[in-house]
């Protein structure tokens, strides 16, 4: 199977999930207690049944619910998410805006932990048995059995409030009107703090994911061989062994890139980094459910895309794997 067709059967049923997903999601959402209208009619002070019939007509919540489905599935086939009746905005436009900064986010923490972790584990692995791997192991422990909001709340004291290092929430510097260079630079000091939070616990399940594959593969037969000729203990390490080991890896990564997205909501929300996972937990409480099917269906969209992606990484770093439909 060649390289097309691995990705024309990928993508075929990509489509398929994402179809499932977004009737699912409907239904799903259809079900949860709450009415848009009431909502929209008390933050009016006027929430009386005229108003509340006028309400139901507009955002054709008084539909039959297949019509309701129906609609919602032609707008999607032609990338209408549809109407935020809170924002007054497309849900499309609202999604557009929220997502540069949420892969900003995602795309930080997701580099800080696969390098970070990935290092931390081929050194452990280099020096199993001594302290150097203690050390590390402890350390993956504590980052994997740490609660994220803990982490976050307790680095925005330490290090926003108390030393001064970084800022502690935001996007960029209210009122600075930085350009270029300098609001790059200040985007980027506000991202700190947020993205090593994110980060932290994929960072110990990459060091001890890592670990373990580099000592089963150290004791294959073509590592022993590699031995016997007289390679160095690098260049074994190097070529061999971590090569070796880093498909299950990749796989982690695939799994941890689309869950990115929904992990940031919690981060998003300490940090008040304006991302999607910031809308979506403002839609959930506003009941507004164009936003809440638009993001969860852009979500699953970034999920089937990474393991696509993960699926063409596994042919670039072991062409013996064979794609097969």
């Amino acid at each position: 199977m060649n390289l097309a067709q691995f990705l024309a059967g990928r993508l075929a049923k990509g489509i398929v999930v994402l179809f499932a997903i977004a009737v699912l999601n409907f239904f799903l959402i259809r079900a949860a207690p709450g009415d848009p209208a009431q909502v929209l009619a008390g933050e009016a002070g006027a929430a009386d049944e005229q108003l509340l019939i006028q309400l139901r007509e507009r955002f054709g919540l008084d539909q039959p619910l297949l019509t309701q489905l129906w609609v919602y599935l032609k707008g999607y086939l032609t990338f209408d998410l549809g109407f935020s009746y809170r924002q007054q905005q497309t849900v499309l436009s609202l999604i557009l805006d929220r997502l540069p900064a949420t892969l900003l986010l995602t795309g930080a923490a997701f580099l800080v932990s696969l390098g970070l972790g990935t290092l931390m584990g081929a050194l452990a692995a280099r020096r199993a048995g001594r302290w150097q791997d203690s050390v590390i192991t402890t350390l993956a422990l504590v980052f994997y059995a740490t609660p994220l909001f803990w982490v976050a709340l307790m680095s925005q004291i330490v290090f926003s409030l108390k030393l001064g290092l970084v800022p502690n929430v935001g996007y960029e510097s209210i009122g600075a009107n930085y350009t270029g260079l300098a609001r790059a630079l200040d985007i980027a000091s506000h991202l700190v703090l947020p993205a090593l939070t994110l980060g932290l616990f994929f960072t110990a399940l990459y060091a001890r994911m890592m670990r373990a594959s580099m000592l089963e593969v150290a004791g294959a037969d073509f590592v022993k061989t590699a031995r016997a000729k007289g390679l160095s203990p690098g260049v074994i390490s190097r070529r061999h062994v971590a090569r070796n080991a880093i498909l299950p890896v990749v796989t982690l990564a695939g799994l941890q890139a689309g869950q990115l997205v929904g992990g940031a909501v919690l981060t998003e929300t300490v940090f008040a980094w304006p991302g999607i996972g910031r809308l979506m937990f403002d839609a959930l409480v506003q009941r507004d459910y164009s936003v809440l099917l638009g993001v969860f269906f852009i979500s699953s969209a970034m999920v089937v895309g990474f393991n696509i992606l993960t699926d063409i990484v596994y042919r670039l770093a072991d062409p013996r794997i064979e794609a097969v439909s």
